[in-house]
């Protein structure tokens, strides 16, 4: 699967080409603005980018009014079209999030029921109390999202609803040519509903790839009863940020252990999970660390660590924003993309990643752990990586069995010499292709 060995970059387009929150009706061709993004995505190195909510909605995007349209605060089809065959023709792959557990107000078979009520052929399109009533005081009541009646919820059990669902899917494939989903709010998803859904992807494209959002569970069973390719990796979001605001590297790299380590019982040994330290529902990397050095190393773990990387837009520079400030905070608008040292060192982390059979298929094991400094391994048949990080602002040397007698960097390209032991300067990273 391609998005095993890729790098991806979340866009928020709504925020990030600056739609007004509330659909206002008026057509603006906002869309192209991404346009602009291209070389510079292609620069960091990134060969796969996931949009979030494209089609027509009453607000943030994942209140769908129409799965077929584009939101008209964005454009049109035929614009978002120009930007997936722009990113194609550079090589980068496309995504788009597939919101399927709820629609908006505005959906047109909602809006049918509110109108003729029983009467409505798309009652059972939803899960509706014709004796109840809403917030909304619609002298019904209906289920929303964990009580969000913004959020008006599928019946995924209407084999009416999964074919319109999937239809939208097939004219996503056909008119935009895009490779993949993100499934919104995966883990609410009904799992027949999901194992339809791969079947019927899988019978237009062996390469479709499917990516669920998942914020808890067992991984592992989960993956395998959604039978969908990859999950976002939750359970080490945290880890990530803490250890180095809290100098405990022990608490990521035992997650990571529990996760993908030696033992039998690891949660995802061999899963190909989604990696981040920021998206659009939490805050930014760059609004959580305590210690605005550590940015390089938590950026060394989401790329170091199993699984595939993805970096939020804007955050590759630094960008803020605090999830207590509203969301709005986390998907502001930005004219252009910026370029900093940062953007460099994950450019050359992306490389990294793309090129290293061990760092995309190979298995994990701690090689070297204190409170501030971390060294782990990722290893394949033919290849083994030492990630070496130090969190510390005083240079750090580790003494220990590296297996072989010198590397190469893989960041820097720089010879490495194991006798003496591994120097690691102060807020260092390396990724060292282990030479035998």
């Amino acid at each position: 699967m391609w998005a095993y060995e890729s790098v991806f970059y979340q866009i928020y387009p709504l925020g990030m080409c600056g739609a007004p929150f509330e659909n206002d009706g008026v057509l603006e061709h906002r869309i192209l603005n991404c346009l602009d993004w291209v070389d510079h995505i292609e620069k960091l190195g990134m060969n796969a980018v996931y949009f979030s909510p494209v089609f027509e909605s009453d607000t943030h995007g994942y209140n769908t009014r129409d799965y077929t349209k584009i939101d008209v605060r964005l454009g049109t089809n035929e614009d978002f079209k120009k930007v997936v065959d722009a990113f194609h023709a550079k090589g980068i792959k496309v995504i788009v999030d597939g919101v399927f557990n709820h629609v908006g107000r505005g959906f047109f078979a909602f809006q049918d029921v509110l109108q003729h009520r029983w009467d409505s052929r798309y009652k059972d399109w939803f899960n509706i109390n014709f004796d109840g009533n809403s917030n909304y005081n619609d002298g019904l009541w209906y289920e929303g999202w964990e009580g969000n009646y913004d959020l008006v919820k599928l019946n995924l059990h209407n084999e009416e609803v999964v074919q319109h669902i999937f239809n939208a899917v097939e004219g996503w494939m056909n008119e935009f040519e895009i490779d993949g989903i993100r499934l919104d709010v995966a883990y609410c998803l009904d799992y027949g509903f999901l194992r339809r859904l791969r079947d019927f992807c899988d019978s237009k494209r062996q390469d479709f790839f499917l990516l669920g959002e998942v914020l808890h569970g067992e991984y592992g069973r989960m993956l395998n009863e959604m039978n969908i390719h990859s999950i976002y990796n939750y359970q080490c979001y945290k880890g990530i940020y803490s250890s180095f605001n809290s100098y405990n590297m022990f608490e990521i790299i035992h997650s990571l252990l529990r996760m993908f380590g030696p033992e039998d019982w690891t949660v995802a040994r061999g899963r190909h999970l989604l990696s981040f330290c920021d998206n659009h529902d939490v805050s930014r990397i760059a609004s959580i660390l305590s210690n605005e050095n550590h940015i390089k190393g938590v950026y060394g773990m989401v790329f170091g660590m199993p699984g595939i990387p993805c970096v939020y837009y804007g955050s590759e520079w630094g960008v803020k924003g605090d999830k207590s400030q509203g969301d709005p905070s986390l998907r502001p608008y930005i004219e252009r993309p910026e370029w900093n040292e940062l953007c460099d060192f994950i450019s050359k982390l992306s490389e990294a990643k793309k090129n290293s059979k061990a760092l995309n298929y190979g298995g994990f094991r701690s090689v070297v752990l204190n409170n501030k400094n971390c060294i782990f391994e990722r290893k394949c048949d033919d290849e083994r990586v030492l990630v070496c990080i130090n969190a510390d602002g005083e240079e750090f040397t580790a003494h220990y069995d590296a297996g072989c007698g010198c590397g190469t960097d893989l960041i820097t390209g720089e010879h490495v010499d194991f006798g003496g032991g591994t120097r690691l300067a102060p807020y260092d990273v390396k990724f060292i292709k282990c030479e035998y």
